[in-house]
């Protein structure tokens, strides 16, 4: 088992030999694809023919706004080429009605416009910020990533999540502590049709929650029904300001509003598939 400082100087050595040539990385905007672009950028500083950082931004249907501004945010303070590329997920049938492989499929045409992209810059490397913690849980875009020859420097180096936070924390990067923001159709139950609406929906009730002070927050859909999920130590502030809280949430559109009493974990759609 690497240590900590190990699994640094793996990464360091690994992206010092990248940056030699022009890179192209996924960059969401959130700290897993924030540290990787701050590091690419740390080493390409301390060579003199170190070549471009390309980072790709995707704009979609099935993640909020604020992604991209804070995307764009990040890559301006980075100092790396920013490139956003515009897709409505949804125009594809086979992703609309969300099968259980939905994040296989998505990834697999997301990926495959950076590579179009990188093919077109004449950049050969491409990667992203998987890490070590997602190998092991529920996660079918990483066979598309595979596939596609989409290299993972953190999950390579053994970068748990944790790990990634406090190397964040370490290069001051802005968006340390920011909290994971999966895509908005993991909201949804597999086999139900993703309608913008409902996305729209689901992300403004989110931002309206998170504007209330709770820290995290999920709005999972079930038909009329919104399952709402907060860490477990929020409960008693929600439930205090319930009446407040619930009659703002159903002039959204939201008709029935519940707590989940197992609070705030990542993934709750996924916890009945094996």
């Amino acid at each position: 088992m690497k240590s900590y400082e190990e699994k640094k100087q793996d990464l360091y050595k690994k992206m010092t030999g990248y940056i030699k040539k022009d890179i192209c990385i996924a960059f969401s905007g959130g700290v897993d694809s924030s540290l990787l672009l701050k590091v690419a950028r740390d080493c390409a500083r301390q060579h003199k023919k170190a070549g471009r950082i390309h980072a790709v931004t995707f704009h979609t249907v099935l993640h909020p706004t604020c992604d991209l501004e804070i995307a764009t945010k990040v890559a301006e303070e980075v100092g790396a080429v920013h490139q956003i590329i515009y897709v409505n997920e949804l125009e594809q049938e086979e992703i609309r009605f969300n099968p259980k492989n939905r994040c296989y499929l998505c990834k697999k045409i997301l990926f495959q416009k950076i590579l179009d992209y990188a093919k077109e810059q004449g950049i050969s490397i491409t990667m992203e910020g998987t890490n070590e913690d997602d190998l092991h849980v529920y996660r079918p875009g990483l066979k598309a990533i595979k596939e596609l020859g989409v290299l993972s420097p953190l999950a390579e180096a053994g970068f748990t999540k944790q790990e990634v936070r406090k190397l964040a924390q370490e290069l001051a990067v802005s968006v340390a502590s920011r909290p994971s923001t999966p895509c908005l159709a993991t909201r949804i139950p597999y086999g139900t049709e993703i309608k913008k609406e409902d996305l729209e929906r689901i992300a403004q009730g989110e931002k309206y929650l998170k504007k209330c002070g709770f820290s995290v927050v999920r709005i999972r859909l079930h038909g009329e029904i919104a399952r709402v999920e907060i860490p477990k130590e929020e409960f008693v502030v929600f439930l205090e300001k319930s009446i407040y809280l619930t009659e703002n949430l159903k002039k959204m559109g939201f008709q029935y509003i519940t707590l989940d009493m197992q609070g705030f974990r990542s993934g709750s759609m996924d916890e009945f598939i094996n």
